[in-house]
């Protein structure tokens, strides 16, 4: 191996090559990790919706009143 100098420049092309690979694959991915986190967000709203609402038709006291 020669005796060669690594530069700033050098490694700043590299590292901005590096980045502009995972910033490129992270744009493509953006939309469908959105989509897929408001989904989940949507359902999971729905399950705690209904399972709080099972808890509190358990809890409810029925009282009736009759007239004599």
């Amino acid at each position: 191996m020669a005796d060669t100098k690594i530069s700033r420049a050098d490694l700043e092309a590299k590292f901005r090559e590096v980045q502009d690979g995972l910033q490129g694959k992270l744009e493509d991915k953006k939309s469908s990790i959105l989509t897929v986190v408001a989904v989940t967000g949507v359902v999971l709203g729905l399950v705690f919706f209904l399972l709080g609402r099972r808890s509190g038709r358990k809890k409810t006291t029925l009282v009736e009143i009759r007239r004599v």
